[in-house]
């Protein structure tokens, strides 16, 4: 859960399961840049120093988050994976585009998780600017890409236990 009050690569790494032998698609938008790659480079580092071996990591790009769902998609059709990342941003403009992009990229996620039973994590900034998303990039709010790739580890966990 991201707040002001919550750095979002806070955690305790002993409460974390080993990600050994987990295969985790990660799916990055290439708009801004700069912050999508630290999103990304926060989440592989997490998936590795937790055991995920790198050769079990498929990484797609795409050009913006709206494309995240169906590239998110194929790699579930065709990867035996466990758990798909996306990861984006979209920044508030001054029109409605921000709403639908949200909206379409988070339905599309939660039908898809539903869809192929394993877990797609929605890693996508949704700040009002870009001092926000930086912040929650690496910044001082740490990373939302640490954040979905511990998701991503628990969920894979959580279902394997039943």
């Amino acid at each position: 859960m991201s707040s002001i009050l919550k750095n979002l690569s806070s955690y305790d790494p002993a409460t974390i399961p080993s990600a050994k032998g987990m295969r985790i698609g990660v799916v990055v938008s290439e708009w801004n840049p700069e912050i999508t790659h630290a999103l990304y480079q926060g989440a592989i580092r997490t998936l590795l120093d937790h055991g995920c071996e790198e050769s079990h990591i498929s990484q797609s790009t795409v050009p913006g988050s709206y494309e995240l769902t169906v590239a998110a998609q194929w790699l579930a059709e065709h990867g035996n994976l466990d758990a798909v990342i996306c990861l984006g941003c979209v920044i508030q403009g001054e029109t409605r585009h921000f709403d639908f992009i949200c909206q379409a990229v988070a339905s599309g996620l939660t039908d898809l998780s539903i869809k192929f039973s394993i877990p797609f994590i929605f890693g996508v900034l949704t700040p009002d600017n870009q001092e926000q998303a930086l912040a929650r990039a690496g910044g001082k709010l740490g990373n939302k890409g640490v954040e979905a790739a511990i998701t991503a580890i628990k969920m894979i966990a959580l279902k394997k236990s039943k």
